[in-house]
């Protein structure tokens, strides 16, 4: 094709500068006094220039360590502004950041960095039984090991290890010398999933997913450089890295609130303290925060909303929060491979609670047919009527590499040739395509040839005011290929089986197949560290629940 200009000059110029890194950078020039990140717990403020010095103290002893381009630094950080500096100094000088989960055991932890193979580890201190063990457990030990003692009791350093305060005491906080130069295309950020359904699997993240994921926040929110949000989930994922986390506030210039360990006290606080404008958490956390608001009411008047992901809202507690938090509350569903790409804005809610809500500015979303062997087609979709189940499928080249890391085969499961990602969720949507997500294929029960979804089940049972939460797996049974087994977390000490089954066996929403044929009163249910429910874990123990009585009959 003929170009009417330099299309070689353009490319150059662009593909080199299109980095969040370079956007950092420009803030860094741009807004050197204003405040970047807060730590409430020490007091301490650090503004865009103090930031920089300290990420760039970081990413110089990584540079005199070895450390280059593509080399992978591995870190498992509470939200912290050393979990800030970890994200930014290795993109500084080419190297792939990659936040892991801290509360990974310490075989799963060996498990990945064999799989990636870090240059470098780092560590909290509060986990250090569990690194020390995975270091040893590891056949691919990482070059550099660096432990960040954020509560300074930890004492002496295993042999090997380097102390990141005194990295930051010092180190040089000159801009690092490099040679290379950025491209939009190359990694610099690798996640991993949550591990509901097995392994964890990595994903990598380019410069153009990193960016673009900054600008759906930006616009989403929106964001603007006199914000200041608090992320009150762990950073490791992607809702925490990249909803009102790190990556979209320091891209517009804005300021992050770090906590640590989520507390509803000290939210309330330290947003009447630092001028928070928005929150961001789980459902359940919003619950949290919503059972404090009405016991102890606050003040406040720089809130401007609450983004939620990860669950569905359900209608009572959405209107709920609606009265005592905020009435600009936000919800949005996606994937640790896709970020978010349908959400419900205030205009939405409540009449829309309950569903997932539309497609995002750049992103698609559809639901198609489900097949036993095979994936459907883009274009062959379900009716938009609400009623008919599909999987729910997801174009979003924007923020996505459309693979995973070293794993080729769940890369051609999970997506197409053509860019869709298959979510393995199953819902439907309406005339105005609104997503209503009903389960998990993972998660689908098939009882005497009918399919049954536990989420839509749960949603019915949560109902129930003695139920705090419910949890809904399939049992093997002989006769029946399975049965719905439900585990319930008792708002109500009184609650006995007999009285859940006679809710369940009696509600118009139950049909008769989809009534648990097995209950148990449980004191705790399982969940990760983002609130998802881990129906796989109470799968894995389900025969020992019914041979042991667990699980029984009403």
């Amino acid at each position: 094709m003929d170009y009417t200009y330099d299309v070689q000059s353009y490319k150059k110029v662009f593909e080199s500068s299109f980095s969040w890194i370079s956007q950092f950078m420009r803030n860094v020039r741009r807004y050197p006094d204003s405040r970047a990140v807060i730590d409430p717990v020490k007091e301490q403020i650090w503004t865009y220039k103090d930031l920089n010095s300290d990420v760039n103290k970081l990413a110089n002893f990584l540079l005199e360590k070895g450390v280059k381009p593509s080399d992978v630094v591995f870190f498992q950080l509470y939200n912290s502004p050393q979990f800030v500096m970890c994200y930014i100094a290795p993109q500084k000088i080419g190297a792939i950041d990659s936040p892991v989960n801290f509360n990974f055991s310490a075989q799963e932890t060996a498990n990945l960095i064999d799989r990636d193979k870090p240059k470098v580890y780092i560590y909290d201190t509060d986990v250090s039984e569990m690194a020390v063990r995975a270091l040893e457990l590891c056949e691919n030990k990482p070059e550099i090991v660096l432990a960040v003692d954020y509560r300074g009791n930890a004492g002496e350093l295993p042999a090997g290890h380097y102390s990141f305060g005194e990295i930051l005491a010092k180190g040089n906080g000159c801009e690092p010398d490099v040679e290379f130069k950025h491209d939009m295309y190359m990694e610099v950020t690798r996640l991993s999933t949550s591990g509901t359904t097995g392994t964890p699997k990595g994903i990598p993240l380019n410069n153009i997913n990193e960016v673009l994921s900054a600008h759906d926040t930006i616009m989403s929110f929106p964001l603007s450089p006199k914000d200041v949000t608090m992320n009150m989930t762990p950073w490791f994922h992607r809702g925490g890295l990249h909803s009102g986390g790190p990556n979209p506030t320091l891209y517009v210039g804005g300021c992050v609130v770090v906590m640590r360990m989520f507390s509803p006290k000290y939210c309330f606080e330290y947003t009447k303290k630092y001028g928070i404008t928005f929150l961001i958490g789980a459902p359940a956390a919003l619950v949290k925060l919503a059972d404090r608001q009405q016991k102890h009411p606050e003040e406040l008047p720089t809130l401007k909303g609450i983004v939620t992901m990860g669950a569905p809202l359900e209608k009572e507690e959405c209107i709920r929060f609606l009265k005592t938090l905020t009435p600009n509350i936000f919800n949005g569903y996606g994937t640790t491979e896709t970020f978010w790409n349908t959400f419900l804005r205030p205009y939405d809610l409540p009449d829309m609670s309950g569903t997932a809500g539309r497609s995002c500015i750049g992103d698609e979303v559809r639901v198609v047919n489900i097949y036993p062997d095979r994936k459907a087609d883009p274009d062959d979709m379900v009716p938009m009527d609400g009623k008919s189940t599909g999987e729910i499928i997801i174009f979003a080249p924007e923020k996505t590499a459309m693979c995973y890391v070293a794993n080729e085969e769940q890369t051609k499961e999970k997506y197409s040739d053509d860019g869709w990602f298959y979510t393995k969720d199953v819902g439907t949507w309406d005339a105005n395509q609104y997503i209503s997500i009903t389960g998990r294929k993972d998660n689908m029960i098939i009882c005497m040839g009918e399919n049954i979804y536990p989420e839509q089940l749960e949603e019915v049972i949560n109902q129930n005011e003695r139920v705090k939460d419910c949890m809904i797996i399939g049992v093997d049974d002989p006769s029946r290929g399975q049965s719905v087994a439900a585990y319930i977390l008792p708002a109500d000490e009184t609650l006995t089986v007999q009285d859940i089954n006679a809710f369940c066996t009696n509600h118009d929403a139950i049909a008769y197949y989809k009534c648990p044929r097995y209950y148990a009163i449980v004191s705790e249910l399982p969940y990760n560290a983002t609130g998802k429910k881990l129906h796989n874990v109470l799968r894995a123990g389900a025969k020992d629940d019914l041979a042991n009585g667990v699980l029984r009959r009403p």
